[in-house]
């Protein structure tokens, strides 16, 4: 096993340090893109082959049995703030993991469900955020395939972002004039006109028919705006 990464070299603060256990697919592009954006990643995988691949591309990366407490704490894992278990395949190894990193007090963490059976015994063992990424992936593409939609992110409690094209009854007036929130009860909150990068829009904004907006609101009014014709 590979030493315990120094703390000082681990760490900006704890707010700046993630563990990613299990790096397959989705572990390694959510390690892979949280190291693109500046954020210091401790990965662990009990594969050596996958360790070896991705010893140059995170901050540190190191095989290990995650669901074995003393690996985990030799590790310094107990002393981080948010983990993630991006383990998918092996649900007892995800579960077993998901247990002791919840035993340690640790505040934020993630855990990757594969079906709602592991997503409830996730929650159940007291893991703070589970999420279903084929599931979610796949609702989104639904929606871009269905509808006018460019791009849909759906929050929690029933609300959502959706990137689309204005319909024709808000075309060539300004927001303050469409009643665009009363009718549709959804805000547009961001315009980009052909060849410029995104801007917040206000009041006075008048939306011309080869703008791109981004709306936001309730799940149904942003799918039924961006199905306007």
């Amino acid at each position: 096993m590979a030493r315990k990464p120094s703390p000082k070299k681990r760490r900006g603060g704890p707010e700046s340090s993630v563990v990613v256990i299990g790096l397959g697919r989705f572990g390694r592009a959510l390690a892979l893109e949280l190291v693109d954006e500046d954020t210091e990643v401790l990965g662990i995988d009990e594969s050596a082959e996958v360790v070896q691949a991705l010893s140059g591309s995170l901050t540190h990366v190191v095989r290990a049995d995650s669901t074995k407490e003393d690996a985990l704490r030799q590790l310094g894992v107990h002393e981080f703030e948010r983990v993630v278990v991006a383990i998918g395949t092996d649900l007892e190894a995800s579960i077993l993991t998901a247990s002791l990193l919840i035993s340690f007090g640790i505040e934020n963490v993630w855990a990757k469900a594969t079906s709602e059976a592991h997503g409830r015994i996730l929650t159940q063992l007291g893991v703070h955020h589970v999420v279903y990424p084929e599931h979610d992936m796949g609702q989104r593409v639904a929606h871009l395939v269905r509808g006018r939609m460019l791009d849909y992110i759906e929050f929690e409690d029933d609300f959502a972002m959706v990137k689309t094209s204005p319909p024709a009854d808000i075309i060539g007036l300004p927001l303050s004039h469409s009643a665009v929130r009363t009718r549709h009860g959804i805000t547009v909150v961001a315009i980009k006109r052909p060849g410029e990068g995104f801007t917040y829009a206000t009041a006075d904004t008048v939306v011309e028919a080869d703008d791109t907006i981004i709306v936001a609101g309730r799940t149904r009014a942003t799918e039924r705006f961006s199905e306007l014709q």
